[in-house]
């Protein structure tokens, strides 16, 4: 595996007339031509214009023309692998991106703790969300990474079995009713006035009687050591039970996964440096921390672990064809070192073939709200 760029002038002039536009990692910026320069020259290169600090390190390339291999050297970005440390763009594989490349971009994010919501403003506008936590932030540095060969959404809402039969039903209205009624205590003697007529009509009809009794039954059958119901005993004598009344009722919200598996195959040095780069700030933002923010105090209290903004990109843009995603943390991490089925590295000892399993959580559910915000689209 090499390190250095060899100049290669052929094909200049087919890629300026593309007019292609390299991608800043953040978004932000403008990359020039597919070589880097407005004229299509410097391939390997990426040229920005923004008055940001620059997401990726220049390599300064001589005039190709009285250029030797020997001459050209990459630049080696320093990266600091700590939660804190912002980093330049990480690209894998280093081709250049086209209006027309599909891609997958992971913004690493400094978590912000959620916190609570003033009392006064509680019922009024809810508790605080994750997802608002992180609007108009920026990154600490951003991951570029083809989409894998299978992805898909989920979305989830939980829903559940209810049951309640009439007298639990009933019991419920005439709670209801003391409760709404304007004088309580009259609220408490009409209902019990009326409760009376109801049961004595019920009284009449046989299968109320069966019901009484196989209460009573079940009662006096646990007074001797018995292990049975209201319900069993009904069942066993008359041959039928309390109608459950049963309905699927909504009971909750989920949080959404997501997993993707990436194919890592570094053909030189360059890109074998960007792929252990890849992996360890990966591994680094997504484990919590010992030291709780500037304090003496190390390992009392653990830190939060970074989160993740992730976006499927089509060129400079999000790619309107396909979900969009909520803040996420990493929960689960796998490194396959020898993916091809057999122990193979370069001659530095680097893998041949890897591939990396990213298992991510979002950290709030998704509402109808979230999608009428949007234009266009699939949604989440």
């Amino acid at each position: 595996m090499s390190g250095r760029i060899k100049p290669n002038t052929t094909g200049v002039a087919k890629k300026a007339e593309r007019k292609a536009t390299l991608l800043r990692a953040a978004g932000a910026g403008e990359f020039q031509g597919p070589g880097g320069n407005p004229d299509g020259s410097g391939e390997g290169q990426a040229q920005q214009k923004s008055n940001k600090a620059p997401a990726v390190v220049k390599k300064e390339v001589p005039d190709q023309e009285n250029t030797k291999e020997s001459d050209v050297q990459l630049a080696e970005p320093e990266v600091g692998y700590n939660q804190n440390s912002k980093f330049p763009l990480l690209r894998y594989p280093k081709f250049d991106i086209y209006e027309d490349t599909d891609y997958l971009k992971i913004d690493v994010m400094r978590y912000v703790p959620l916190g609570f919501t003033p009392g006064k403003d509680v019922l009024t506008n809810g508790l605080r969300k994750s997802k608002d936590q992180y609007k108009g932030k920026d990154p600490l540095g951003s991951i570029l990474l083809p989409i894998p060969q299978s992805i898909s959404d989920t979305n989830s809402t939980g829903w559940g079995q209810d049951s309640i039969n009439a007298g639990a039903a009933y019991a419920m209205g005439v709670t209801n009713d003391v409760i709404t009624s304007d004088n309580f205590f009259k609220g408490i003697l009409g209902a019990i006035k009326q409760a009376g007529v109801d049961i004595g009509n019920l009284a009449q009809d046989g299968s109320t009687r069966d019901a009484i009794n196989a209460g009573f039954g079940a009662a006096a059958a646990n007074l001797f050591g018995g292990n049975t119901s209201f319900e069993g005993v009904l069942a066993r004598s008359s041959g039928q039970i309390l109608n459950p009344n049963t309905e699927l009722l909504f009971n909750g919200i989920k949080l959404r996964s997501f997993n993707f598996t990436f194919a890592l195959a570094p053909r030189n040095k360059d890109e074998a440096t960007d792929i252990k780069k890849i992996i360890r700030i990966l591994k680094t933002n997504m484990a919590p921390t010992t030291n709780s923010g500037g304090s003496k105090v190390t390992g009392l209290f653990l830190k939060s672990p970074n989160v993740f903004q992730l976006t499927y990109m089509k060129g400079a843009k999000e790619h309107p064809h396909l979900n969009k995603f909520i803040i996420a943390a990493l929960t689960n991490m796998q490194v396959n070192y020898s993916a091809s089925g057999t122990y193979a590295t370069y001659d530095d000892g680097m893998p041949v073939y890897m591939t990396m399993t990213l298992s991510f959580q979002e950290l709030s559910p998704i509402y109808a709200e979230d999608h009428a915000a949007l234009t266009g689209g699939v949604g989440f």
